[in-house]
C-alpha cells in the first residue's frame, strides 16, 4: 500500500487527525490507562514553540485515508558549558553555556491496521528532514520505560540511542492545604527577574532553553516562586535580582508553573467501579474534614488539569527543603484548578527527596533517546553530545509536554 507524507493542513486534516490519535491512546483492555485530550487542537503540544512542524502520512488510492501522524519542533538549547578558562590577573572565568539547536519528535501515532509497514519510520524520517532544513544538530525524543513498540522504531530503526531516564513525579492535590513550613519564605518573582536568575545560575543545565524569556511570558506560565529562608535579608525585604545573586541565602530554591490545562487534559479511563468509589469516598472525607489531613484521590475519571512545576533548582545544605516549599504552595494554588502536580527531574536530581510523589501517579523512568544529525560539531568543548555523560539536573521545556 502506497503511502505519502505530507505537512498537515489544520482547514481539512483536524478531524481525520483527531481520529487518529483516539484510536491510538496507549492502553491494555480492562486496565486503566492514561488518556490525553488535545482540546479540538492537534497543534496543541507544539504550538507555543519557536518553530514546529506536523506531518500526516496518508493513503493515496482513490479514497485517501490518513493514517499517522507526528509533531515536531526545533529550538535552541544547552548541551553542556565551557570549561573554565583563566582570566586576566590569574582569576577564573566562569562557565559559560554551549548551546546547540536540537528538534524534538512528538506525538507519532500510526493506526493499527497500518503498522509496521514502515509508515512511522517514514514519518521520523520526513520530520529529520525538516530539522535538518531548520540546521538543528541533533533529534530527540520521550517515552516511557514500558513502550517497547516506540523505543524498537527509534533506536532499533531510527539510529537513536538512550541518553537520559528522569523520572515524572506526580501528586494528587488534596482537598486540603499544605501548611508552609517555619523555616522557609516563599516570593513571587516577576518574569524578568526569574528570568535573570535562570540565566545567571541554570542556563549551562543540559536542554535549558536559550528563549527562557519566551517561556516565562507564556500566558501559561503561571508564577515563578522563590523559596528563601525564614527571617533572612531576602524574606525581609526583597534586595532586588543583582543584589540576590550577588549574595544570595545560604540556601534557596525556585521553580515556575505551567498550566498544562491550557494545551491538553487526560482522563483515566477503563478503572473499575470500586475504584472510582473508593477514590470519592476519599475526597468526601478530606472535603468534610480539611483539618485532618486525609489523602485524598481527585477525580482522575473525567477530563482534568495538571500544573507542572519546570526549572527546579537551588543552592545550599538545605534546597531540598526549600524546593518542598515550593511544591507546596504550587500545590496549595493548584486547588480549584488542577488535579495533579507534576515535577520531570533528573535521576540524581539534588532537590528530588523534596518533591513529593505518589509512585502509583508517577513514572519512575522516562526514556530520553538522542540522535546526531550533524557532521560536524558547533562548539568543541562538548564534542558529540549523545556520547556526554548526564548531568545532576535537567531543564524540561513544559512547552513540549
Amino acid at each position: 500500500m502506497a503511502i505519502a507524507v505530507r505537512e498537515y493542513d489544520a482547514k481539512t486534516d483536524r478531524s481525520a487527525a483527531e481520529a487518529v490519535d483516539r484510536m491510538c491512546e496507549v492502553g491494555t483492555s480492562g486496565k486503566a490507562s492514561l488518556c490525553m485530550d488535545l482540546l479540538g487542537d492537534p497543534l496543541s503540544r507544539v504550538r507555543h514553540s519557536p518553530a514546529y512542524l506536523m506531518l500526516v502520512a496518508e493513503t493515496t488510492g482513490p479514497v485517501k485515508e490518513i493514517v499517522g501522524v507526528v509533531r515536531g519542533s526545533v529550538k535552541v538549547i544547552a548541551c553542556g558549558r565551557n570549561n573554565p578558562r583563566q582570566g586576566g590577573g590569574g582569576t577564573m572565568k566562569s562557565r559559560t553555556p554551549v548551546y546547540t539547536k536540537v528538534g524534538y519528535v512528538l506525538g507519532l501515532r500510526v493506526l493499527p491496521s497500518h503498522r509496521r509497514i514502515g509508515v512511522g519510520l517514514e514519518l521520523v524520517k520526513r520530520m529529520e528532514d525538516w530539522f535538518r532544513e531548520k540546521a538543528a544538530e541533533y533529534a530527540y525524543m520521550a517515552t516511557e520505560k514500558g513502550n517497547a513498540a516506540s523505543l524498537r522504531l527509534f533506536t532499533g530503526r531510527c539510529g537513536y540511542t538512550k541518553f537520559r531516564t528522569p523520572s515524572i513525579l506526580v501528586h494528587p492535590v488534596f482537598a486540603h492545604r499544605f501548611a508552609l513550613p517555619r523555616c522557609a519564605a516563599v516570593l513571587r518573582l516577576p518574569p524578568a527577574y526569574a528570568e535573570a536568575i535562570y540565566r545567571r545560575r541554570f542556563s549551562a543545565t543540559e536542554f535549558f532553553p536559550r528563549d527562557i524569556d519566551a517561556v516565562l511570558a507564556n500566558p501559561l506560565s503561571v508564577a515563578t516562586l522563590l523559596a528563601v529562608p525564614a527571617g533572612c535579608a531576602a524574606a525581609e525585604r526583597w534586595p532586588g535580582v543583582e543584589a540576590f545573586l550577588a549574595a544570595p541565602p545560604e540556601s534557596w530554591a525556585m521553580a515556575s508553573v505551567w498550566d498544562s490545562g491550557g494545551v491538553f487534559q487526560l482522563e483515566v479511563r477503563g478503572a473499575s467501579r470500586l475504584r472510582r468509589a473508593a477514590a470519592a469516598a476519599t475526597r468526601a472525607a478530606d472535603r468534610a474534614a480539611p483539618w485532618l489531613r486525609i489523602p485524598s484521590v481527585p477525580d482522575l475519571f473525567r477530563p482534568f488539569r495538571a500544573w507542572f512545576l519546570y526549572g527546579i533548582g537551588g543552592e545550599g545544605p538545605e534546597a531540598a527543603a526549600m524546593a518542598a516549599a515550593v511544591w507546596r504552595v504550587a500545590h496549595n494554588g493548584a486547588m480549584g484548578a488542577a488535579a495533579v502536580v507534576a515535577v520531570e527531574v533528573a535521576e540524581t536530581e539534588p532537590l528530588r527527596q523534596g518533591i513529593p510523589r505518589w509512585r502509583r501517579l508517577s513514572v519512575a523512568e522516562d526514556v530520553w533517546c538522542v540522535k546526531r544529525l550533524a557532521e560536524e560539531y558547533s562548539d568543541g568543548a562538548v564534542g558529540d553530545w549523545t556520547k556526554s555523560a548526564p548531568g545532576s539536573s535537567i531543564f524540561v521545556d513544559p512547552r513540549e509536554l
